[in-house]
């Protein structure tokens, strides 16, 4: 099978991790990785698996921009409104795993299949991607008026990138709970949670479904069927009780275990982001492939 190149930007622990899941990939071909610290371990351990290194940053990727079609953006939100200008420019598809949402915001299994021309595809947020689908999940049941959600990480897996876009990942998560989840009125929580030893990543959906004939059934049915579709890119991604139904107050618990390729087991939140991200660029990589032999 042809492969697709993609270039990895930010050489931290999401780029790195990503790294490493990218290597098990059939149709994704990893050629660099880019960063702006040449001792960061990123860059460091894509040396030693023989991938090409700039560690100069954007500037230095965009003078051999030959070395991939698709381009993941591990750095913050701030710095890809600067790089998605320059990468639109040189005509590159671009996944952002920052709070950005300049480009199309997508959850795998809701809204891929709506976004796969889309030349910036955004990822939203470790809570969006771990509660989004459960929203809508309940959504395409009955009608959510509301949904909150509230994503509890280890502070240990926050590094500093998560810290500076704290009000980012809260707008954009809320905005996706609407515009992917469905709900009529969205609203996202993070806690940043110092206990030794860290715990895993949890989330806890809450949700109000309009009045009227409410199949409890069905809902529960289409939840446990999202939690099974997530789980088929991200293994760790699970619930945690039967979702709790209460009138028209719908409670789901969710757990992300990271696999552990490059970040500790208890980093689910950001291991859902790198699952996610190649997801999503497999199948932009399918679509391109079939667009060029069709």
């Amino acid at each position: 099978m042809s492969k697709v190149k993609v270039a990895i930007l930010g050489s931290g622990n999401i780029g790195t991790d990503l790294m490493m899941k990218l290597e098990r990939s059939s149709i994704l071909q990893l050629t660099a990785m880019i960063g702006i610290d040449p001792e960061s371990d990123g860059l460091r351990r894509a040396k030693e698996k023989g991938y090409t290194v700039i560690s100069t940053g954007i500037k230095g990727f965009l003078e051999q921009p030959e070395l991939a079609d698709i381009v993941f953006d591990a750095t913050s939100a701030k710095a890809h409104i600067r790089h998605a200008k320059l990468l639109k420019e040189a005509g590159k598809t671009v996944l952002d795993l920052t709070p950005a949402a300049v480009g199309a915001l997508v959850v795998p299994p809701v809204n891929l299949h709506k976004h796969l021309d889309e030349w910036n595809v955004n990822l939203i947020t470790c809570g969006g991607q771990a509660t989004i689908p459960i929203v809508h999940a309940i959504n395409r049941v009955h009608p959510v008026g509301y949904a909150e959600i509230v994503a509890t990480i280890a502070s240990k897996s926050a590094g500093p990138g998560t810290r500076t876009n704290i009000d980012e990942f809260t707008q954009t998560t809320a905005r996706g709970i609407e515009k992917i989840g469905g709900a009529k009125r969205g609203k996202a929580i993070i806690i940043l949670n110092p206990a030794e030893p860290p715990i895993m990543m949890r989330n806890t959906v809450y949700a109000l479904v309009e009045e009227g004939k409410i199949d409890e059934n069905a809902i529960v049915q289409s939840i446990l069927e999202m939690v099974e579709t997530v789980q088929s890119y991200v293994p760790g991604y699970r619930i945690r009780t039967e979702p709790i139904m209460d009138g028209n107050k719908i409670t789901v618990f969710l757990e992300v275990e990271g696999a552990g390729d490059y970040l500790p087991k208890y980093s689910g939140n950001l291991d859902i982001m790198t699952a996610a991200a190649v997801k999503v660029a497999e199948e932009l990589a399918k679509h391109k492939l079939a667009a060029q032999t069709a």
